[in-house]
């Protein structure tokens, strides 16, 4: 036999002794969440599966978005609640916070870790390929809290607009806010009495602003 049949001889026997597969990694997908919004109370109804997804306790995961979103809550069975309106993009946005910090090798980019303490150092150790980094949180301005209204608000606006109806338009943020009984080039004090989507309704009030 040749050393050119030898070769593919070994060859041979070493395709048949891999697998067809080396490496197979599902690809890391967080479960659509289920915000319900039930007047004033936020209901985040598939939280566990969620955390189960993380392999993450679920009271860590809690007190996170509880102290990210400045709203208390508790968990209720398989879902968490809110004590305050809180629209599903901010904690959508928490919860790739939560995931980046926490959870996600940041060298290979896989999900397969585990968190450890180094003295005082909480470190997120990775199964996958080894690698160890300390947690580091991310401060956030919190605009978004900051930025968002609630109905009871009282906030100043400038009107700068008429609508169809005759109400009085302005701008507060990102939300476009409607006063009836008020005209243009008016400054006012109002108080939030309704909020769809982007679009609040409010009245004319003597109250300072709180907003």
């Amino acid at each position: 036999m040749s050393d050119e049949d030898d070769y593919m001889a070994l060859l041979n026997r070493a395709k048949i002794a891999c697998p067809e597969t080396i490496e197979n990694h599902e690809r890391f997908e967080i479960p659509e969440l289920e915000i319900l919004q039930e007047g004033k109370i936020t209901v985040f109804r598939n939280f566990i599966d969620v955390t189960d997804k993380l392999r993450r306790d679920p009271q860590h995961v809690l007190q996170f978005l509880l102290k990210e979103l400045g709203a208390p809550g508790n968990v209720e069975g398989r879902r968490a609640v809110f004590k305050a309106k809180i629209s599903p993009n901010q904690i959508n946005d928490k919860i790739q916070m939560y995931t980046e910090t926490y959870v996600i090798c940041s060298e290979c980019g896989l999900p397969d870790t585990k968190m450890v303490k180094d003295g005082r150092t909480l470190m997120l150790e990775c199964e996958a390929c080894g690698a160890r980094r300390p947690i580091t949180v991310r401060k956030s301005v919190r605009a978004d809290t900051a930025n968002t209204l609630r109905e009871g608000d009282i906030i100043e606006l400038q009107i700068t607009d008429v609508g169809k109806k005759g109400d009085g338009v302005g701008k507060f943020h990102d939300y476009l806010v409607v006063v009836p009984g008020t005209v243009k080039g008016a400054k006012i004090h109002a108080k939030i009495s309704k909020i769809s989507a982007k679009t609040a309704f409010a009245v004319p009030t003597t109250e300072a602003c709180t907003r």
